[in-house]
């Protein structure tokens, strides 16, 4: 969430940084209803300065002789009464501005970093390094994953549809084994870096999705359980995030780090048609978390850390991939600079999404109120967020399966995957 003060203080800027995120967005509405709210703050303060100076005068009249009962006592006392009832009816007026401004700075997203490149649409992102250019098949013919994973008898969708409907899939045996072994060896890597694993609950309320910016915004894009007012997690980034919010963090247990293997859920609205088949766009999908509460001075820097512990995964696991800086017109919702991994898939020759690690600055924590205290300073100061998959557990799968793909039809399971396995060829 954008800071008011700042929309109110700087309006042109904001304006002209929204812009560049293609959408238009328009703050003069906001503006408008902050100068009624503090209009009506300042008249309502004046009216309480003269209720407590009716309160103070009505005693000092009585010490210096007034008549309790007199004229005088009275008049002050009916003015009290209706500085009182003046006051009554701008509370709720004062409540509805807040709201209405509550709900259209919630409707922004945030502002782009001035290092974000400026552009309209994917297409202008801009490439930063490759990576495993040695490590491409040269083998012709590959298959996509899903036909060598039906092939081998390691996946199954048409009995996935029958118990669910369609863009959910059953992994069986070697296939389930496979999941299971990218990610104990994605925690265990990252728990080796610094991260301290969690198991958060996967179903949130509305706050929780609220704070962190997938409300309201993607309402339709995500799973509610009406009766509860619960959510499936499209993200551990939800739940995790979440975890301190409402909460004053001491400076020095700064920076925070955590990762966390969950299940995710999205609807993928809009998406119909696309990656239909496989293991790319689902309904349910598992997937590590990457999440850092840290210090406003050092959030950019840790951005980076962050993108080399995902690489990290896809270096380990000899995957090429490519790292790419997302421009301001692809930028994500609550994401202040972004860099997308792609791996390489040799069926399609394509690179394709399967990490994207953003910062968000004090945008989430603004909403959820997560905020951190220096000792021997005064007053509090938001946490910088930041957020990244380490990795995409089903697309990390089809690279394998897609990358590692023999002649025979047979896959060799990664070096650093096999003692988790047992076996080295599926």
């Amino acid at each position: 969430m954008l800071d008011i003060k700042q929309i109110r203080e700087n309006p042109e800027l904001i304006q002209q940084r929204l812009a560049t995120r293609g959408d238009k967005y328009n703050i003069q509405p906001i503006l408008e209803l902050n100068q009624k709210q503090r209009e009506l703050e300042a008249t309502r303060s004046q009216l309480q300065a003269r209720g407590n100076e009716i309160a103070a005068l009505i005693p000092q009249k009585i010490k210096a002789g007034s008549d309790p009962k007199g004229a005088e006592i009275a008049t002050l006392r009916e003015e009290g009464k209706s500085v009182k009832e003046k006051i009554s009816e701008f509370e709720p007026q004062e409540k509805e501005i807040r709201e209405q401004i509550q709900e259209l700075v919630l409707a922004l997203p945030n502002l782009p970093s001035e290092s974000t490149p400026v552009g309209r649409n994917e297409e202008e992102n801009v490439e930063v390094r490759k990576w495993g250019d040695e490590y491409i098949p040269q083998n012709e013919g590959i298959i996509p994953h899903f036909e060598i994973a039906e092939k081998i008898g390691i996946l199954n969708v048409e009995r996935a549809v029958k118990v669910a409907q369609s863009r959910f899939v059953t992994l069986i045996g070697a296939g389930a084994a496979l999941e299971r072994a990218l990610i104990n060896f994605m925690l265990n890597t990252q728990i080796a870096a610094g991260y301290i694993e969690v198991i958060p609950p996967i179903l949130v309320n509305t706050e929780s999705m609220t704070a962190t910016g997938q409300l309201p915004k993607f309402a339709e894009e995500s799973f509610k359980c009406e009766a509860d007012d619960l959510w499936l997690i499209p993200t551990a980034e939800v739940p995790v995030t979440n975890l301190y919010r409402g909460e004053v963090i001491n400076a020095e247990d700064l920076p925070i780090y955590h990762c966390a293997y969950t299940p995710c859920f999205r609807r993928e609205a809009g998406s119909y048609g696309r990656d239909m088949r496989g293991l790319i766009r689902l309904h349910q999908f598992n997937k590590v978390e990457l999440v850092k509460f840290v210090h406003p001075s050092s959030s950019f820097a840790e951005l980076e850390k962050l993108v080399g512990n995902a690489e990290a995964i896809l270096q380990a696991l000899k995957l090429p991939y490519r790292v790419i800086e997302l421009c301001t017109g692809d930028l994500g919702f609550g994401s202040t600079k972004t860099y997308d991994l792609e791996v390489w898939l040799p069926s399609s020759g394509k690179y394709r999404e399967i990490s994207s690690c953003s910062n968000f600055v004090d945008f989430q924590a603004r909403r959820g109120d997560i905020r951190f205290k220096e000792s021997g300073k005064k007053g509090t100061q938001f946490v910088h967020t930041l957020n990244g998959s380490g990795l995409a557990i089903g697309r990390t799968m089809a690279a394998v399966l897609e990358n590692y793909q023999q002649p025979d039809g047979s896959i060799r399971i990664p070096e650093v995957l096999q003692g988790f396995m047992g076996r080295e060829i599926l």
